[in-house]
């Protein structure tokens, strides 16, 4: 039985929390605490989902191709980041040109050219490269999983070679940043001495790194890009991974901002002058199944009669309304959405129904069990939603169960096809992981297209559908925008039909803050930009 956030249960060890962790600091510092339970990674590829990407990512690094994060009322879309343009070649769409940005510096003064590009994808890539470092490589490979070469054309261009056709492949470069080789050498070629004093080319650079304790950050006033130079003196990023212990922390006036609040905590927050800032963007909380021999989900009328047994209304009470009623990958009217003719909704006789016609029956239920996480970068709140939906399931005739793991711990987890190490865990047959729907590769092709299984993808459970393959191959052969939409919008009419996951919640990403945090855009997507916050 789900039993309320309380932040009292917190109040303790939020008093020795403050009086180590919390000195004072200057108007300009902007105190954060995160969800997760460690600091990301700072090297270059930061791990702990995409809270890494957003707070040890695109502060510290940059990618050759960023996002534009300017706008509230748009889903966020890629920009030129430490490349100004790019381009398929001409009657060789494999091969693709990016021009490099000029005049930029990392944090300690090198220069960025393509030299340093080639250093960089070599320290993911090649494990060769005395620099390859296979905790990055961990972090970034699923996401580029179609390059297969690169070169310097000269000081300032490089061609980048795919393995297929993939239109969309300009996206799968904004999740690779480049770290300064300059660094790498100052610290005695140790990746674990660069984690400790970091070099990027982003807005805010490294003053301080302790982990498990918290992450500082500080202005850097030579960044590129003028117009996002930070307006803040600091940034203070601290892992709380308790839903209480941050609400906590933003009452007590010990951080100025926190990811997810506790819900049953969001009235008292408001009534202290606390802003609560949400926006609907691509997220999709669900449950992806194992389609290996013997899983019950290889049943489609097990997979829709899960989908059915969710009442999604009574979850969103229960978070406070900071949900969407998932009725798949994207919400609806999403450009991706598309026609889909199964409607996911609440229906539990019509659950307790087809499981009937599935075989199973009071004596003989379908048993599954789902990895989950007790905290973690898009997760909400997985423990109390977890519970609610395993009532849910139980309520029309499932057997369900938990695996539940810490974030990153379920993230290497999900890393490894389910007939890997998931057979070691005593009938897993199911991940909740929450997924990034930011663009094209992540909401389909690495999590449904049967060539992506980990670690080349995030297939985990061993889906293979040749039409749906095709479909998705449509998609990134496609180099008219118009036609990639419509035939994304084909690929998520067709994986609804066939209820390939169990689709639950998309997150409104609540985050609440002080009064004094001022200048936040909240972006359609997963990263934000703090370059225009400021403290009054």
């Amino acid at each position: 039985m789900f039993k309320p956030i309380s932040v009292a249960v917190a109040a303790a060890g939020l008093a020795v929390f403050a009086a180590s962790a919390m000195p004072a600091f200057s108007q300009g510092t902007l105190r954060i605490g995160m969800t997760a339970a460690d600091i990301p990674l700072t090297t270059g590829q930061p791990d702990q989902g995409f809270e890494g990407f957003r707070f040890a990512g695109y502060t510290i690094y940059d990618a050759l191709v960023n996002w534009d994060l300017s706008k509230a009322d748009t889903i966020a879309d890629i920009r030129p980041g430490l490349a100004t343009e790019w381009a398929p070649v001409e009657g060789d769409p494999k091969r693709w040109v990016f021009k490099l940005r000029q005049g930029v510096t990392f944090h300690d003064g090198s220069a960025f050219d393509a030299d340093v590009v080639i250093w960089n994808l070599d320290k993911v890539l090649n494990d060769k490269s005395p620099q390859f470092d296979p905790k990055q490589l961990a972090q970034v490979r699923a996401r580029i999983p179609t390059l297969v070469s690169y070169r310097a054309i000269d000081k300032y261009t490089i061609e980048l070679t795919t393995k297929v056709v993939n239109s969309l492949f300009p996206y799968d470069m904004s999740y690779v940043f480049f770290s300064s080789p300059t660094n790498w050498e100052k610290q005695a070629k140790d990746w674990n001495k660069v984690a400790l004093q970091p070099s990027g080319t982003g807005p805010f650079k490294v003053d301080r790194v302790v982990p498990r304790e918290r992450l500082e950050l500080s202005r850097f006033a030579d960044y590129w890009d003028k117009a996002r130079v930070p307006k803040l003196d600091k940034v203070l990023l601290f892992p709380m991974p308790e839903a209480a212990t941050r609400t906590a922390a933003l009452l007590a006036g010990q951080v100025d901002w926190i990811e997810v609040p506790a819900p049953d905590a969001i009235p008292r927050l408001k009534q202290g002058g606390m802003a609560i800032v949400t926006n609907k963007y691509p997220h999709n909380w669900a449950y992806q199944p194992s389609m290996v021999e013997g899983s019950p989900w290889t049943d489609i009328r097990v997979r829709k009669a899960a989908n059915l047994a969710i009442d999604r209304a009574g979850l969103k009470k229960l978070l406070g309304d900071m949900m969407i009623e998932s009725k798949g990958a994207v919400y609806p009217g999403h450009p991706w959405f598309g026609s889909p003719s199964f409607d996911i909704k609440y229906d539990p006789e019509a659950a307790k129904k087809l499981l009937a016609e599935a075989g199973y029956s009071a004596t003989k239920k379908p048993k599954i069990k789902i990895a989950i996480s007790t905290s973690g970068s898009g997760q909400m709140l997985p423990l109390p939603m977890n519970e609610y939906v395993q009532e849910n399931l139980n309520a029309v005739g499932f057997d369900a169960s938990f695996e539940v793991m810490e974030w990153n711990a379920l993230v290497t987890f999900g890393f490894q096809p389910v007939t890997g190490d998931a057979s070691k865990k005593a009938g897993t047959n199911g991940i909740n992981i929450s997924r990034a729907t930011v663009d094209p590769y992540s909401a389909f092709m690495r999590l449904y297209h049967s060539e992506y299984v980990p670690p080349k993808g995030a297939n985990w459970g061993l889906l293979k559908d040749a039409k749906l393959d095709e479909l998705i191959d449509k998609a990134h052969t496609s180099f008219d925008r118009a036609a990639q939409t419509k035939a994304l919008a084909d690929v998520h009419s067709y994986i609804v039909d066939q209820a390939y996951w169990v689709y639950i919640a998309h997150d409104l990403n609540p985050r609440a803050m002080s009064p004094k945090v001022k200048g936040f855009v909240q972006a359609q997507s997963w990263f934000q930009d703090l370059t225009p916050i400021t403290m009054q």
